[in-house]
Formats: structure tokens, C-alpha cells, sequence
């Protein structure tokens, strides 16, 4: 049984763990969620199969890349942030992959015929120029609602407004940039944390939520989040994911899929 004194404890392992690329490893058994009803890998998989040339937008470490195999025989990744660039180039490079420092609509030159963009900037302008006649753009986002009841407790105002990242939202920004949208899928779904490094760890780690996050400046906050999950089992928050899958130009026909929002009680991925 979990006393006053492990508070110090969990905020001390949260400070000292250390994330590289965009591995959530650490939170294994300190936190969970089911993950989506869809499988973005799977779905990744079978485009992979049928593509001669891919962009992997944001690859972080590169680790989610570097897991698919079998890669087409011209594969490129981007990322902007210095020390995942290092770590893609580590690890992506024996595997022919070129990793180039870009974000945004500064991609690398085209065409591909199939772009991966799993929680990375979506620029729709960009993607359509990258993108070959009949490419195919996956893309999983985390939407603007995303784990916003750790704001609250914490007195941590919104970064953004709720509304402003949404399916609704990126499937309007991609038709206009002429992509035919194939499936369009959006949920929310429950995260548990079960202790309070927990907590601390993920505020740490994704700070655009949670700008100059320091555990001494919202010591009491963290306290009174700390005795309710330790009343409670845990504390469960909501993650805001949502799933596109367009085509540019010579469209073929559309696979199975639905252009259609779902917000099912759902599962988080992490």
C-alpha cells in the first residue's frame, strides 16, 4: 500500500526517466488503454505492399518505420527535432531509408506513392504536392480535445481551442487541397494512469500540451491528483485520435471504408 512519502518518490522516477524518439515504454504497467478500434499498422502494412516509393512525415526515432520491414525500394522519413533526427538516422539508415531534418510543407522531393503521417504535422498543401497520381496519404492525428481532463485538475489553461484539430477539420483542409478522403474515422478513448509519475512522465512528454511544465510548480495540484488515484486505482483521461485515408489524382476505385465519424466509448493508443 502506497503512502504520503511515495509522492516524492514517483515525482523523482518521472523526472529521471528518459524518453528516446517516441517511445512510451516507461508507462508499461503504470498506465493503459486498449488502443483504437482501427489497426493504423495493419492498414500501413497493406499499402506498404502495393508501394514503390514512401515519406514517413514526423518519424520520431524511426522505431514505428523501422518495425514495417520490407520497406518499398525508395523509402524517405523526415523529422525536425535535433535528437530524434539522430536516433532515425541510427536507426533507419542501414535500412536504406533516407532521413531528412524537415517539417511541415517542406518535404522532400516527390512523387511517393504512399505517404505515412502517424501524429505528425499534416500539411495538406505539402502531402498533395509529395504525392504521385494514385498515392495514397495514411495518417493517424491526435485531435484537440486530446487528455484536456489533465489540464483541469492541474490549472493548466488549454493550449489551443478544443475545436481546432479535428477530423471534421483536417478532412476539409485535404479536400481543399484537391484529395479524394476514403475513410474518415474519429474516437475518443479512455487512458488510465495509476500512479502519479505517471502522470508526470506524460506531462513531460508531450510539453506542447502543457508549455514549461515544472512538478514544483504545481506541487499541490499534483498532490490532490496523487490521493485521488491512490482512493481510486487510478485516474482516467480521454485521448482524442482520429484516422484519414485520402488518394491524389487518377483516382481508382475506393476500397472498402467509410467517410464517417465514430465516437464509440473507444480504446487509447500510447
Amino acid at each position: 500500500m502506497t503512502t504520503a512519502d511515495d509522492y516524492e518518490t514517483y515525482v523523482a522516477e518521472a523526472q529521471q526517466a528518459t524518453m528516446k524518439g517516441w517511445d512510451f515504454s516507461w508507462l508499461n504497467g503504470r498506465a493503459d488503454g486498449g488502443g483504437p478500434s482501427w489497426d493504423y499498422e495493419q492498414r500501413a502494412r497493406v499499402l506498404l505492399s502495393r508501394a514503390r516509393s514512401l515519406l514517413d512525415i514526423d518519424t520520431g526515432g524511426g522505431e514505428f518505420l523501422a518495425a514495417l520491414t520490407l520497406l518499398p525500394p525508395r523509402s524517405v522519413a523526415t523529422e525536425y527535432w535535433v535528437p530524434n533526427l539522430r536516433l532515425a538516422r541510427q536507426r533507419l539508415s542501414p535500412l536504406g531509408v533516407e532521413v531528412h531534418q524537415a517539417s511541415g510543407s517542406n518535404l522532400p522531393p516527390g512523387p511517393f506513392d504512399l505517404v505515412l503521417n502517424r501524429h505528425g504535422v499534416l500539411d495538406a498543401a505539402g502531402i498533395r504536392t509529395a504525392l504521385a497520381p494514385g498515392g495514397r496519404l495514411l495518417t493517424q492525428q491526435v485531435g484537440s480535445r486530446n487528455q484536456l481532463e489533465l489540464n483541469e485538475p492541474l490549472g493548466i489553461p488549454a493550449p489551443a481551442d478544443p475545436d481546432s484539430w479535428t477530423l471534421d477539420v483536417a478532412v476539409r483542409a485535404l479536400e481543399g487541397a484537391g484529395l479524394r478522403v476514403a475513410t474518415a474515422r474519429e474516437e475518443m478513448s479512455p487512458y488510465t494512469f495509476h500512479d502519479i509519475g505517471a502522470v508526470i512522465f506524460q506531462l513531460r512528454a508531450i510539453p506542447w500540451q502543457f508549455p514549461g511544465f515544472e512538478p514544483s510548480e504545481h506541487e499541490s495540484a499534483l498532490r490532490r491528483l496523487d490521493r485521488r488515484i491512490r482512493i481510486a486505482g487510478g485516474f482516467t483521461v480521454r485521448d482524442h485520435r482520429f484516422l484519414i485515408e485520402a488518394q491524389a489524382g487518377r483516382w481508382s476505385a475506393v476500397e472498402p471504408g467509410r467517410a464517417a465519424v465514430d465516437v464509440p466509448p473507444g480504446r487509447c493508443p500510447h
